[in-house]
């Protein structure tokens, strides 16, 4: 095994124990685990298109109404 993989998988089994020992069931751990990375795939997808998924920003106009701009 490379040794970031097994890293990996050596920082996965420490993560999962301290949760599990702080009272998570280890099936839930798994779980909100994978949607992290599936969120982190998406995120880091090269071949997404921005605009799909970037908000649309609307920009309003300063008001022109405070006391000096009349002046």
């Amino acid at each position: 095994m490379d040794d970031w993989r097994g890293r990996i998988s050596d920082d996965l089994e420490r993560m999962v124990d301290r949760a599990v020992a702080a009272g998570a069931r280890q099936e839930d751990v798994f779980a909100e685990v994978a949607k992290v990375i599936e969120h982190r795939k998406s995120v880091t997808d090269p071949n997404r298109k921005l605009a799909d998924t970037t908000p649309e920003i609307v920009v309003d106009e300063p008001a022109n109404n405070w006391p000096a701009a009349d002046k």
